[in-house]
């Protein structure tokens, strides 16, 4: 394998780093060195009611990293560990160690669930926390249309349901993104996600709101399902990417029937966890669009001191017992399981169908998840978690006793009778807030596999995630090999998210160069000033704060905000 230049990439050391008095050894795994690359054996320790991932590198000497802040909540989390069944499709054959052999490569145990398409590099923010933009590389990556339908075509290779994220650098920059859309509907793609800062609805909006409507319109008759829509805080210090923006933003979609938004949270420590709870109370408030908050702990992407990165580090673990702080313990820690336990939801309905069924079986520290219901009470809401009128836990050990039966050869039929009798049993109707049927939208998911059932479910709850993507610091590779976040190249590779960002210069920044045009080259092309990609955003923070459609938005909200 070509090595990187001061890199030892491919390189195996076999040293196991010893333990330390007081740590309890929780697995072992494999990881890298930071610094030159080297896969290393590494040990997971829990240590003062953490834990923490640790290698030692015959170079660089001994490397730890915080893993998960609660190791109460990482152990219960863990015993959902679910491998995956593979890729469906290789792409790149084994000529090396994993993480440096992606493509997907026949290490790998998932197929892909969700593909990001960067349709450019280019931003109209410049983030301090990104992990890459055009100017900062250079270069301009924007593949063609051409290249992005040979780009799905490879992602259909696995015969599975292909669900699309458009991603960039910021998306909405491409005049044709219309026509994207159009295509990826024309070639099959069930699901399409816009991963956006949502900046341009809200400037058009300013300019002409009839033609903004319009555009997020087209968007959503194009094909567009969700929009994943960057929200750092409710307040402008913690979210000064677009708060003053996202109240036209929302404005926009309501009047366009774009009622599926996913807000998404980069935590960083320090910044704004203390806000945590109000983000929640946000959505709940306005559940009309709003379907999800995917909390994403910062990815320490490059190299940072280690007390830098004590001060922003922050994991799943403390996310959750943040959010129970700040929910008054309306969503408990108890409330969180790992995401792959839905691959048993999966796997009973293929087992009950005959037919293969798209599942997940991430690694259970890559992310978790709840429903809660919200119960509004006059100008007050209270979360109401799904834990609390379900027993989360037995059905699903249930579900997966009952998928067993089928594999050996159990009557569908009377399994089903058996599913419908008993299922029951794991819903306290009791406790459900009123009028909310949980078991009839399980008959129809489980037993019609109605995907309008499914729809319903997601607009009756708020669904609140968290994905923790790797950085070098805290690598596992049992993680990346579990991995269903993937990204697809011009070449028709599939490459893992904690691959692709973590190891740019042997994948992201090199396969966008090699199919770039420079700063100057972009700039001419469209006649633009010198070496100048991207009109960057400046807004008017008086404006778009003396508007009834910003003080609504926000009402209620920013009270909550406690340092």
């Amino acid at each position: 394998m070509t090595l990187t230049v001061g890199k030892r990439v491919g390189e195996i050391s076999y040293v196991i780093p010893r333990l330390r008095q007081g740590e309890e050894l929780v697995s072992t795994t494999m990881s890298v060195c930071p610094y030159c690359y080297r896969v290393l054996p590494a040990v997971l320790v829990e240590r003062e009611g953490k834990i923490y991932i640790r290698r030692a590198c015959p170079e660089h000497g001994e490397i730890e990293e915080i893993y998960y802040g609660d190791a109460t909540t990482y152990k219960r989390i863990a015993k959902w560990e679910e491998d995956g069944r593979g890729t469906r499709h290789v792409y790149t054959q084994l000529r090396g160690p994993c993480p440096f052999n992606c493509g997907l490569c026949p290490m790998h145990k998932q197929h892909s669930a969700l593909v990001n398409i960067v349709l450019t590099n280019r931003c109209n923010l410049s983030c301090w926390y990104c992990f890459f933009f055009a100017e900062a590389s250079g270069f301009v990556y924007e593949p063609s249309i051409d290249q992005i339908r040979e780009m799905v075509r490879a992602i259909k290779k696995q015969g599975v349901t292909v669900a699309v994220q458009l991603t960039g650098g910021e998306p909405t920059l491409r005049e044709d993104l219309v026509d994207i859309v159009k295509m990826l509907r024309s070639e099959g793609v069930r699901h399409i996600q816009l991963n956006t800062n949502g900046i341009k609805f809200a400037e058009v909006y300013w300019e002409e709101p009839a033609k903004a409507v319009e555009y997020a319109r087209e968007l959503r008759a194009a094909g567009v399902n969700t929009v994943y829509l960057s929200f750092d805080g409710v307040s402008p210090v913690t979210n000064w990417k677009n708060h003053w923006e996202v109240p036209y933003i929302f404005e926009v979609f309501r009047k366009a029937g774009m009622t599926s938004v996913v807000l998404v949270p980069t935590v960083i420590n320090n910044v704004n966890t203390h806000e945590l709870g109000a983000m929640i109370r946000f959505a709940a408030k306005h559940m009309d669009i709003v379907r999800s908050v995917n909390f994403q702990p910062v990815s320490i992407t490059g190299l940072m001191k280690r007390h830098e990165r004590e001060k922003y580090r922050v994991t799943i673990g403390d996310i959750v017992k943040l959010i129970e702080e700040q929910t008054d313990g309306e969503v408990p820690r108890e409330a969180w399981f790992p995401i792959n336990v839905s691959a048993v939801f999966s796997r009973f309905i293929e087992g009950f169908s005959g037919e293969f069924k798209f599942e997940m079986s991430n690694h259970p520290a890559c992310g978790v998840g709840t429903y809660v219901y919200v119960e509004r009470r006059g100008d007050a809401t209270r979360l109401v978690p799904i834990t609390e009128f379900v027993d989360v836990e037995g059905l699903v050990e249930y579900l997966e006793d009952k998928w067993r039966d089928l594999v050996e050869g159990s009557s569908r039929l009377l399994t089903g009778m058996r599913l419908l009798y008993t299922i029951r049993k794991f819903i306290h109707q009791e406790k459900a807030p009123e009028g909310f049927d949980l078991y009839k939208l399980l008959f129809n998911i489980i037993v019609k596999r109605s995907y309008e059932a499914l729809g319903e479910l997601h607009y009756k709850l708020l669904f609140l995630g968290q994905m923790h993507f790797m950085d070098l610091y805290n690598y596992d590779i049992q993680r990346v090999q579990r991995c269903n976040i993937h990204y697809a190249v011009p070449d028709g590779r599939l490459i893992p998210f904690c691959a692709f960002n973590i190891f740019e210069d042997i994948y992201r920044e090199k396969i966008h160069k090699e199919n770039s045009i420079s700063l100057l080259e972009y700039s001419k092309k469209y006649g633009l000033p010198e070496g100048i990609v991207t009109r960057k955003y400046i807004r008017d923070r008086r404006k778009l704060e003396s508007t009834e459609i910003y003080k609504k938005t926000y009402e209620g909200i920013l009270e909550l905000v406690k340092r």
